[in-house]
């Protein structure tokens, strides 16, 4: 059987229903080799007490299928062959159970003879065993659905701090956007401002060369007038 599951990500509650699982399977295993050596009533007692481990195993199963749902597609992937491997443990153990069962009713009708009272109190004390596993068991499930809410609670107030977050980078990226688009009406002024400057200097150098021409020619009509 594989190893634990590496803790990641979204896996905490799958890895504590596997650790779960895995004590009570050593449990099943112990109490089959326990049976197998016991005889009459504590017989009867262990098959019992097996029982209610085998649907304790069933439980954890279900809480891991359930769980398995919320993990990532990567992870699940490789995580799905040992949950397999799992159900094939524990369809093995209902298996061993059943025989475990049908050997005792089969030793109780042809073996097994009426006791009176004493059976009234051993059907008393069945029911009493009984009700007391099925209160253990409630509470297990109970302290599972909690852990289960506990986490989705945890999920949650990190999804909104993450979606805070966002919102705040989102903020940032709209204030440089609209600096940005400020900055690009500067340029485009400044730009407008050293072509209008562009434009007067020219002018400016047009003129000055006219004036120049002008006076240029007024000496040189009157240096010729002078000779004549």
């Amino acid at each position: 059987m594989s190893g634990t599951l590496d803790t990641e990500a979204g896996t905490e509650l799958f890895a504590s229903h596997e650790a779960d699982f895995k004590l009570v399977q050593a449990d099943i295993t112990q109490k089959l080799d326990q049976i197998n050596e016991l005889h009459g009533e504590p017989r009867k007692a262990a098959i019992r007490a097996l029982e209610r481990v085998v649907d304790e195993a069933d439980e954890i199963i279900g809480q891991m299928r359930l769980e398995i749902q919320n993990i990532p597609t990567s992870t699940r992937q490789r995580i799905n062959p040992r949950l397999r491997n799992y159900n094939h443990d524990l369809d093995i153990a209902k298996r061993s159970l059943k025989k475990l069962r049908d050997n005792a009713e089969r030793d109780a009708l042809f073996g097994a003879r009426a006791a009176g009272a004493g059976s009234s109190g051993d059907a008393v004390t069945d029911q009493r065993q009984q009700l007391l596993g099925g209160t253990e068991r409630l509470e297990r499930s109970s302290q599972r659905l909690r852990d289960s809410h506990r986490l989705a609670n945890e999920t949650e107030e990190i999804g909104t701090g993450i979606l805070g977050d966002l919102r705040g980078q989102r903020e940032v990226i709209m204030n440089t956007h609209s600096m940005l688009q400020e900055s690009e009406g500067y340029v485009d002024k400044s730009i407008k401002t050293l072509r209008g400057m562009a434009r007067r200097m020219a002018t400016n150098r047009i003129i000055t060369i006219a004036i120049i021409t002008v006076l240029v020619l007024l000496i040189l009509a009157v240096i010729v007038s002078k000779f004549r």
